[in-house]
């Protein structure tokens, strides 16, 4: 919980979970169940105001606003693509920018929220990692995108409820197993009924492959997991994606077997794998693929890469594609091929860069930041 006693700003709410709730209100002799009062107040009626509260009473709102707020990251710009997928341009609290975005489906209204601005992972065939890695996110800038989206498509869509948010993917910018303390408390706040509501089974964190946050990820918090694997080996896997020289293929793939063992039902583990023409897409590397995932419960997508400025990389023909899914459908896979959407607004897989040319996002300190040295 965040210390609100010793600090001389004030603290934003968004994020606290309802045992931060409780706490702070015995610590200051309210009463604990004002906590899931509150709670509804911010998350399921978007009030910007404390003195909105209109069944707290007036001791305690006012406490409330003197030590804290209810500030959402500013939203800068609204790009919305000719396929319905809406991306948000959003400052955070720092000043920096960074991208959220919302894909509506026919039966599913999925939410992509970044969990950092920038990346500090420097994957090869991701624009987000060209960046460089700037700062995480709080808790309440996570959350506060979920209420940005959910506000904003209300207005859109007043009388559509299928224009709602029912799937929430941290598959943003950023990695989120490298913010576990604000992710993991925004998970708390997505999943509780006094926040949003949004079952385990419809919200995915993603991982480039922090395999020791695998783990706390398993102790901390029931949800879909999806691991960015992109290569069936560590030879192309480390040309791809630096990361992977501190936690190789092997590592990563016994991790996931224990996230999935973890649970009662054993969780699939979607394994999400980037198309490059040439690079990745034989024959033989799915054959590949489909043996090193042999003896993990595991459903895999395939992702044609989607081009960026500067990229040499390649989408491979649709030929190319179906030979690839059909190799692994042949050796008993679950496997679909993600349709590329909101390529047109910069929004589609890997194409986060928070429209920043100049880079201004980078942070000197993290640009040639040392895999050696990452810490969870």
């Amino acid at each position: 919980m965040i210390d609100v006693s010793l600090s001389h700003e004030k603290t934003n709410f968004l994020g606290f979970t309802e045992r931060d709730w409780i706490q702070l209100l015995d610590e200051r002799g309210y009463k604990k169940f004002h906590a899931g009062q509150i709670m509804k107040w911010i998350h399921h009626r978007f009030i910007s105001d404390f003195s909105e509260m209109s069944d707290i009473g007036m001791n305690l709102r006012d406490h409330l606003s003197i030590i804290g707020n209810l500030k959402e990251p500013l939203v800068k710009e609204e790009f919305v693509s000719t396929d319905g997928t809406r991306k948000w341009l959003i400052e955070s609290f720092s000043g920096k920018l960074f991208e959220l975005v919302y894909i509506p489906e026919k039966s599913r209204g999925t939410l992509c929220v970044s969990s950092q601005v920038g990346c500090a992972l420097k994957c090869d065939f991701c624009s987000t990692g060209k960046l460089g890695f700037s700062n995480n996110l709080t808790a309440a800038e996570i959350v506060g995108q979920i209420r940005v989206a959910m506000r904003r498509l209300a207005e859109i869509f007043p009388n559509n409820k299928r224009r709602g948010v029912s799937n929430i993917v941290f598959m943003g910018m950023g990695e989120p197993l490298l913010n576990l303390p604000n992710v993991l408390p925004a998970l708390e706040v997505i999943r509780s009924d006094l926040g949003y509501g949004i079952s385990k089974r419809r919200v995915t964190v993603s991982t480039s492959g922090i395999v020791p946050a695998i783990g706390v990820l398993a102790d901390k918090a029931d949800v879909s997991l999806a691991i960015s694997l992109h290569a069936p080996n560590d030879r192309l896997r480390d040309r791809l994606m630096p990361l992977n020289r501190k936690y190789p293929i092997s590592l990563l793939l016994d991790a996931c077997r224990a996230y999935s063992e973890k649970f009662p039902q054993k969780k699939e583990i979607f394994v999400e794998y980037t198309l490059l023409e040439g690079v990745n897409d034989g024959y033989e590397h799915a054959k590949e693929l489909a043996s090193i995932l042999k003896d993990l419960r595991c459903k895999i997508n395939l992702i044609p890469f989607n081009p960026f400025a500067g990229s040499t990389f390649k989408q491979p023909s649709l030929r190319r594609v179906r030979e690839f899914q059909s190799a692994l459908v042949a050796n008993g896979y679950s496997v679909t091929v993600r349709a590329t959407r909101g390529n047109d607004i910069a929004a589609a897989c890997g194409q986060l860069a928070g429209r920043l040319v100049d880079q201004t996002n980078r942070n000197p300190k993290y640009r040639e930041i040392d895999l050696k040295n990452i810490q969870v």
